[in-house]
């Protein structure tokens, strides 16, 4: 039997800078855009972000770079592609 190591969160978050990630948090919106930068709260800045509506994940606004706080986050999806 062999086992797999779990990578931590925080790693697999910092392994994720420069690459598309899809941020829901609690209010139930999202937000789409590249990441690049985190900290060790699991604050995110993202550039290029685009606003999803929670309900329908339709476009509600663009914005250039956003900070996300990372008591706000939900979950966060790597390598999003949309859709």
């Amino acid at each position: 039997m062999s086992f797999q190591r779990m990578e931590s969160p925080l790693k697999t978050l910092r392994m994720s800078v420069n690459k598309d990630v899809l941020v829901r948090v609690k209010d139930g919106d999202a937000y789409v855009g590249r990441l690049i930068m985190t900290d060790p709260t699991m604050n995110v800045v993202m550039v290029n972000c685009e606003e999803l509506s929670g309900d329908t994940n339709e476009p509600k606004a663009k914005y250039g770079t956003v900070l996300i706080r990372g008591s706000q986050i939900l979950y966060i999806v790597v390598n999003y592609s949309g859709g």
